[in-house]
């Protein structure tokens, strides 16, 4: 998806989340910001720690880092 929106939007700079390539699922194309599947977030951290692990460094360490008007878009998709 990454590879998609960055040909799509070649003059455009996103800034990317290291290491959740594979839970991008768009771009806002009012913001130019990134979109996340905070589900899929969460399974790429869960690979490594426990679903309780994965949720608390993702709430603390991901969706809550302010990195300017470029911050990604965390779309929570999960309501299980």
């Amino acid at each position: 998806m990454l590879e998609a929106i960055i040909d799509c939007y070649e003059d455009e700079e996103f800034l990317i989340a290291d290491g959740f390539d594979d839970a991008i699922i768009g771009v806002d194309s009012n913001s130019m910001r990134l979109i996340y599947s905070v589900k899929k977030c969460l399974e790429i951290l869960m690979q490594e720690m426990t679903a309780e692990e994965a949720r608390e460094h993702f709430d603390f360490n991901v969706s809550g880092a302010y990195m300017g008007e470029n911050t990604p878009i965390w779309c929570e998709d999960d309501f299980e």
